[in-house]
């Protein structure tokens, strides 16, 4: 098993504070439920009594008695005061229990716990539970393998494995936990891919939104598979369905667009003025949650190896802790990504290969109008260090494995 340390890390502080609820969310599969094996794990070496942690996967059908507040309230209330001193609950998938937030405030209010939850839908922290425990949680988004996850992962199956295949491997499959443990193979791979994606489509998009247009839905998926990385719009996708026989207004597009992101299989990045930090509201970029399901659903990784390239970087920096923008600097000239943490900011730009001058000019000089000392980067393939003029060059796996920039 590997340990998701860069995540254990930022619950270390968090641990055994009851008056705060930890929150796990992110995208089916991506490993919340061996998340929450290790908080037990990191508990048991803490001297934590066993009877006193209680877990509970709410996908387990033998739990479906309890997937209401009132009864798995009484449940767990029953169970906790026959013990002795603070008890500890892991509640895998919690937002499968109808108004699970009132189960989950009451208990913490009133017994000596200490709670952790997973979830896989953005929306359980919006709204009336956002209001209710306002300063009494804090939520930690996960994410399937980081490169360097998935490296140790691929090295402890086969010790004999080259970089350049582990990164080739990592490229085309994407680093849902599982897939290591599977073996990377087309036959088992795509097939297990394609349960994650259906299983996020009707159960977390579908169900939950109450979407109806199976068809619809699937479509601008697609499109998005198809532009990550690029600047569109829900007008853009709107006329490119129309342009398909489906006339769709883009207010249905944005409805559509925002169960995506809920379920967390996209995430939306905003553009804003690198001179100014205007946050512009057109043409917004979207990246994929794992770029193996859309290697298993679309396609074609290999083929825009650019742009997944650039997805890959995107997640690294989220799991890093950016909050993270595309920088408009004037016209049509954009960097990448603009990274913003604790008052630290850094730049990315990513490439496939520095292969002409007139690339290398492009890449570089973008930065020439950026007013501010912080840290810039191009990243790409190429093997040979091209730093210039302040900005640094990295090759995508070296800075894939960087531990902080």
């Amino acid at each position: 098993m590997i340990q998701r340390q860069l995540y254990m890390n930022k619950l270390h502080n968090y641990m055994n504070q009851p008056e705060i609820v930890k929150i796990i969310t992110g995208i089916r599969r991506c490993g919340k439920s061996v998340m929450l094996q290790q908080i037990r794990e990191e508990l048991l070496r803490r001297g934590i009594l066993s009877e006193n942690i209680i877990s509970l996967n709410f996908e387990d059908l033998r739990l479906r008695q309890y997937k209401q507040a009132e009864k798995l309230h009484d449940y767990l209330k029953e169970k906790i005061d026959i013990l002795t001193g603070r008890v500890y609950l892991l509640l895998d998938e919690v937002q499968e229990v109808l108004n699970w937030e009132s189960c989950i405030n009451s208990l913490r209010v009133n017994s000596n716990v200490d709670i952790y939850i997973t979830g896989s839908n953005a929306h359980m922290l919006a709204g009336e539970y956002a209001t209710l425990m306002a300063g009494r949680y804090i939520e930690m988004q996960m994410h399937p393998f980081s490169y360097k996850e998935f490296t140790d992962a691929l090295l402890q199956k086969q010790p004999e494995i080259s970089e350049s295949e582990i990164f080739k491997s990592y490229l085309i499959f994407g680093g849902m936990p599982f897939l290591t443990t599977l073996g990377l193979d087309d036959s088992i791979t795509k097939p297990y891919l394609h349960d994650i994606f259906t299983s996020v489509v009707i159960k977390d998009i579908m169900k939950r939104n109450h979407f109806r247009d199976v068809d619809l839905l699937e479509r601008i998926i697609t499109y998005i598979m198809a532009n990550v990385g690029k600047t569109f719009s829900a007008a853009s996708i709107s006329k490119f369905l129309k342009s398909e026989n489906r006339k769709v207004s883009s207010d249905t597009v944005l409805n559509y667009l925002k169960g995506c992101e809920e379920a967390f299989l996209f995430y939306r990045v905003h553009r804003q003025e690198v001179v100014g930090k205007k946050i512009l509201q057109v043409n917004e970029k979207y990246y994929i949650a794992d770029h193996g399901l859309r290697e298993a659903i679309y396609g074609n990784n290999q083929r825009d190896i650019e742009l997944v390239l650039e997805n890959i970087v995107y997640l690294e920096l989220l799991r890093h802790g950016y909050t993270v923008t595309v920088g408009r600097i004037s016209g049509d000239k954009e960097i990448d990504f603009v990274c913003d943490k604790s008052g630290k900011r850094i730049y990315v730009q990513v490439c496939y290969l520095l292969a002409s001058e007139s690339t290398v000019k492009r890449e570089f000089e973008v930065y020439a109008s950026v007013p501010d000392n912080f840290p810039k980067y191009v990243i790409s393939m190429d093997e040979f260090d091209m730093s210039r003029d302040g900005i640094i060059h990295k090759n995508i796996k070296d800075f894939l494995l960087l531990n902080d920039y």
